[in-house]
């Protein structure tokens, strides 16, 4: 038997999601990098699936990508209802939250909805990812939550992408936990201030926001309780490896916590797969046991491990803008699709 076999039959029981179901969907996931390029679909490089000769592995993969590329591009995101407001949560770190947050976000984005992102994790990673400035000087998420600074005093627009905002996070939140503590109504300070923020959008004749995505820290502490009581949805990216699922019956537990609590309209509406290696047993496996457990959860858009998704931070970009025309890119607008038509 090898590792990888027997560290696949080492993986734990889940618990049971009790209310936590969304609706099924079915989906749609490619290479050469320029700094900052537009997110218009990148027409001159998505060869048409009969122009790709498939008779070599590499030339199959093409040919794959090219069919889904074209199937990406008949497929328009409608609106949804009201804004949608997710939490990005997941207490180990390392899974690809903040990845998952930003390359969502901006393929929703390009796709002509309104977009804000909140960076509530005090590395402020995601306020880097989406070239916002967040050094100890700016006004930040911080001074929302515990200095009662209106949001939209804090909110930065994306320079790569429109229709893309960013709450930005700073290094004053790593003090935050211990600063809310004594506040009155503490868990409840980020679900008022994007209430206000949406009303001063109103009163101003803006639109209104389609979607809001908070990206936690890799913690379960008070910053985390509060994503959790201003969101009605959580998106969980779970790394395709045996250590990223031993903590997920616990977060599980905390959110039926905040469920009975804080805010009984919370649910997980949404997982999506990430850093998959298809050349592994494990990763497969994982994957098999993670759709086994939440069938009606799970995106049927995987993320790949990807060279263009790691590189992207670096130039203060999201890989959407960085390569879109990488695999990594395909499968985020795929994963992106796949979330707007639930």
């Amino acid at each position: 038997m090898t590792s990888d076999e027997s560290s696949a039959q080492r993986i734990p029981p889940f618990v049971s999601l009790g209310p936590a179901r969304s609706a099924t969907v079915t989906p749609s996931s490619s290479a050469q990098a320029t700094p900052r390029p537009s997110l218009s679909p990148d027409k001159s490089r998505a060869s048409s699936p009969s122009s790709a000769d498939d008779s070599s592995p590499i030339g199959s993969q093409l040919a794959n990508e090219a069919r889904r590329r074209e199937r990406l591009s008949q497929r328009k995101l409608r609106k949804p209802a009201e804004t949608r407001v997710f939490t990005v949560s997941n207490q180990k770190g390392g899974v690809g939250k903040t990845t998952t947050t930003v390359n969502i976000a901006a393929a929703l984005a390009a796709s002509g909805l309104n977009v804000l992102v909140i960076d509530i994790d005090p590395q402020g990673n995601a306020s880097t990812a989406l070239g916002i400035e967040h050094h100890a000087e700016v006004e930040s998420i911080y001074d929302v939550l515990i200095n009662d600074v209106p949001l939209a005093d804090v909110v930065g627009v994306c320079p790569d992408v429109e229709r893309l905002e960013c709450a930005p996070a700073t290094i004053h939140l790593a003090g935050a936990e211990i600063e809310l503590v004594s506040l009155v109504a503490r868990e409840q300070r980020l679900r008022r201030a994007i209430d206000v923020y949406a009303k001063e959008r109103a009163k101003q004749g803006r639109e209104r926001l389609d979607y809001i995505f908070i990206d936690c820290p890799p913690s379960l502490g008070l910053l985390t309780v509060n994503a959790f009581c201003a969101a009605d949805e959580v998106l969980i990216p779970i790394q395709c490896e045996y250590y990223a699922l031993e903590g997920l019956s616990q977060l599980l537990k905390n959110i039926e916590m905040i469920q009975t609590h804080l805010n009984a309209g919370l649910r997980v509406s949404t997982i999506l797969l990430t850093m998959y290696d298809g050349r592994t047993n494990l990763a497969a496996q994982v994957a098999a046991e993670v759709r086994e457990h939440f069938p009606e959860q799970v995106l049927e858009a995987v993320v790949p491990r990807s060279v263009r998704i790691s590189e992207a931070p670096s130039y203060q970009q999201t890989v959407m803008t960085y390569d879109p025309s990488s695999t990594g890119a395909l499968s985020y607008m795929e994963a992106a699709a796949e979330i707007a038509e639930r």
